[in-house]
Parts: structure tokens; sequence; C-alpha cells
């Protein structure tokens, strides 16, 4: 179940679905150990439902904010460097000298 449709439920609703996918997750588990399970992802799914409801629900108890979903439409992509910006770059690392911190440092004579 898609997160936008959990937050649209009420806590009471809520609880009643994990009810509901709890008794689904124990009917599942009985088919794995009978070895009648056809579908193994569905466990997966289920579990993680009921992880997602719990947590919505805890978030609503407390009376946190809901989070506003960001659109992937709205972001705006990375601008590009130009290329000869870069090839600056590279050519500067390639020419500059290593660090002073990096050389192997003298034992000191006794």
């Amino acid at each position: 179940m898609k997160t936008a449709d959990v937050r649209a439920m009420t806590i009471d609703q809520l609880d009643e679905e994990v009810l509901k996918l709890k008794k689904e997750q124990f009917n599942l588990r009985f088919q794995r150990a009978t070895g009648q399970l056809e579908n193994t992802s569905r466990v997966r799914v289920i579990r993680r439902d009921i992880a997602r409801m719990k947590t919505i629900a805890a978030q609503k108890r407390v009376g946190m904010p809901e989070p506003v979903a960001k659109a992937k439409a709205d972001a705006a992509p990375k601008a590009a460097k130009p290329k000869a910006e870069k090839k600056a770059k590279t050519a500067e690392a390639k020419t500059a000298k290593p660090n002073a911190a990096a050389k192997p440092r003298a034992r000191a004579k006794k």
C-alpha cells in the first residue's frame, strides 16, 4: 500500500488494517512452513506494510505534522559544468605538488 493512501486513513482504520495484515502474515507463515507458499515475496511486502502503517499511526498519535511529498518534476536538475572547467581542474590536480603531511617523516635519531 502506498504511503499517501496510508496517511489518508484515520488511526482507527490504520489499527484495523494492521490487524488484518497480521492475520495475513500469520497465514503466510503457515503456508511457508507447510510448503504451500507460492509467492514468497508477499511475506516481505506484508511485513513492510505493517511497519509502514505502525509508523504512520504512531506519528499521528504524537501529532507530528505530515511530511511534504517531493515531486520529481519539481526538483531542478544539477547544472552541468562546462568541459573546459573540468579539464582545467583535472590538470591542476595532476600538476599540484603533494601535501607535506603526506610525505613520510624521518625518524628521530637517538
